[in-house]
């Protein structure tokens, strides 16, 4: 049994295919980081709690009220927007399938479609964003992603994700 406690940037060792290679879980900012090209403020999850290769994600992302969005969506009724939670479901998809590629360095995750976008609730300052993302079509340049997001374990976004990989 493997102790996934402790959080700490886990690389592929060399001569490691990506195939051999998970990551230690949960995965804290910082791991995220090294796999992700964002940051802020446009980096949206903040911590990787389950991981099963090509198949599933479990990230989130704590909502606060300093984000940027929340200046002009709304004045004094701040809601975040629908598209910055599909971004967020986006960037753990992204995350998963990164982990895929030893030079994940030498590759970008780009978003290339949105399906079936519904919003069902407001997402606010000082929720909690419970992201899942379950992998319906995985090739090595291309994906397709189911994206739910939960506040409280009530569902407040889902959205298929399409994705290509290219060379940065």
């Amino acid at each position: 049994m493997t102790d996934n406690s402790k959080i700490a940037v886990v690389e592929p060792a060399a001569g490691t295919q990506a195939s051999d290679w998970t990551p230690t879980m949960p995965m804290s900012i910082t791991d995220i980081m090294a796999i992700l090209p964002h940051r802020y403020p446009l980096l949206l999850i903040d911590r990787v709690l389950e991981l099963e290769r090509r198949k599933r994600i479990v990230a989130i992302k704590n909502v606060t009220a300093n984000e940027q969005f929340f200046t002009g969506h709304f004045p004094n009724f701040p809601i975040m927007p629908g598209v910055i939670i599909v971004e967020a479901m986006a960037q753990a998809g992204g995350t998963l399938l990164l982990t895929e590629f030893p030079d994940r360095e030498k590759k970008l995750i780009l978003f290339t479609g949105i399906e079936r976008a519904k919003f069902r609730r407001p997402v606010v300052p000082g929720d909690q964003l419970r992201i899942e993302v379950d992998v319906l079509v995985w090739r090595s340049t291309a994906g397709k992603m189911q994206g739910k997001a939960f506040v409280d374990g009530k569902l407040a976004c889902e959205a298929v994700i399409s994705c290509a990989v290219a060379n940065r």
